[in-house]
């Protein structure tokens, strides 16, 4: 019975000095820092710092690639990076932003590390652009909007501005220094996500591997007198609701010269055109992963910034999920062609909505209301259109999205040509009926 109680008491005890050291061993590792990722960095990178060579110390592999941008003028079949104007591609362009500076000057973008170089060239550039034109192109803005606010960055003359800016987009347009988080970096676009009840930094890092994307990738206006950058998104990023939104605002970017229509000029809408609903933003598919897809150097893997269509290397883009690349690539010209074929009747579409709203408006005493709502039509139409025309992917990034939206530019289009034959109609059935 001793004997039995002692062995007891013995392993009771055991038990409690192994416990004790359990509960040292945790209380010891929970106090450590917890280990660095990757490798310490060399340098410490000072908040906002626009010169993206100082962030290449401490990650060589992603500024080396973000290099790459400068050069990689490669041309797709409905897009890439070489430098050639789409209006002599496209001849049709001048006369449907007639009377607005892109029937002037229209070029294809360059990459990022272009992107200073081509605003400052454009001809679409004069002494009274606003400083809002640089807000998605140099890595110096968020310094700038820290040390000016947005207000008084927007105001500022471009020429003027200019005389601040030396860095192109780099490290500084997306990244928090010193933990590398994926930031929102663009007022306009922090206000815009407000104005839904986002708060972006709730939202996971995939997640924000396409909302920094928005920091640029956007449709936008200049708003008031001092040209304050605003995304159009309080009723939603739709085409419809940013329709909405601007008819509600009545606002315009320009008359078009031919048509009298008050017209508005959609710029780049990556971003709200992949997130309705697309096939691969539903899958969780973000931006990056197909435009900076992972790579190697060596033992190293790592997030290439060699930003580009990843139809110029389909292998590390399609191929992470796609075990057929070709059979991918293959679809990707089916959507691209089909879109570009839908596309060219939208303009013809348009352009016959515009000859019949000038012959309408040569009309002597033609119906004026009539003739106003075909010039409504007509803005409709080519909003739409350019909602697909100006997004960078020809419809790739949601097709079901723009076939459907270019569908609704056809039709308001005719509704326009017919609204004009009508307003012009009414003259001879008035006279018709005197007679």
């Amino acid at each position: 019975m001793n004997k039995k109680v002692s062995t007891t008491a013995i392993l009771t005890g055991i038990i409690l000095i192994l416990a004790a050291a359990l509960v040292m061993v945790l209380a010891y590792l929970g106090n450590q820092r917890p280990a660095a990722r990757g490798i310490e960095p060399l340098v410490t990178i000072a908040p906002m710092e626009p010169d993206s060579s100082k962030w290449g110390l401490n990650f060589p592999n992603q500024f080396d690639t973000l290099m790459l941008t400068e050069s990689n003028n490669t041309r797709t079949n409905y897009g890439g990076s070489e430098p050639y104007s789409k209006l002599e591609a496209n001849p049709r362009l001048v006369r449907l932003f007639a009377g607005y500076g892109f029937s002037k000057d229209y070029n294809e973008e360059r990459g990022h590390a272009n992107s200073l170089t081509d605003v400052r060239e454009t001809l679409r550039v004069s002494e009274k652009t606003p400083g809002t034109c640089y807000s998605c192109k140099a890595a110096t803005n968020p310094k700038l909007w820290n040390e000016m606010g947005m207000e008084a960055f927007d105001a500022t003359p471009f020429m003027e501005l200019g005389k601040r800016i030396d860095d192109p987009i780099g490290c500084a347009n997306c990244h928090e220094a010193g933990t590398m988080r994926l930031i929102v970096t663009n007022p306009a676009l922090d206000n815009a996500l407000k104005a839904q009840g986002i708060n972006w930094e709730d939202l996971s890092r995939q997640e924000m591997r396409t909302v920094v994307c928005a920091n640029c990738h956007v449709e936008y206006y200049f708003a008031g007198e001092n040209k304050l950058l605003v995304f159009p998104w309080s009723g939603g990023t739709t085409v419809d609701a940013i329709s909405d939104y601007y008819a509600e605002l009545d606002f315009k970017d320009w008359q078009h010269a031919e048509s009298g229509a008050p017209m508005i000029k959609i710029q780049h809408p990556e971003y709200e055109f992949y997130t309705a609903g697309s096939t691969h933003y539903n899958a969780g598919v973000a931006c990056a992963d197909c435009h900076m897809p992972y790579t190697r150097d060596g033992a190293a893997k790592f997030s290439t910034h060699d930003v580009k269509s990843p139809l110029l290397n389909p292998e590390q883009s399609c191929g992470a999920c796609h075990t057929d690349v070709d059979y991918a690539v293959t679809r990707v010209k089916i959507i691209q062609d089909t879109v570009a074929n839908t596309m060219q009747t939208t303009e013809e579409a348009l352009i016959a909505a515009i000859d019949a709203i000038v012959a309408a408006a040569d009309t002597p005493g033609v119906d004026e209301t009539l003739l106003a709502e075909a010039r409504r039509l007509h803005r409709e139409a080519q909003l739409r259109w350019d909602f697909i025309a100006a997004e960078n992917s020809m419809g790739f990034h949601n097709p079901e999205e723009a076939l459907r939206i270019l569908a609704d530019a056809i039709d308001l289009a005719y509704q326009a040509q017919l609204k004009a034959a009508e307003a012009a109609g009414s003259v001879l059935s008035v006279e018709t009926s005197s007679q």
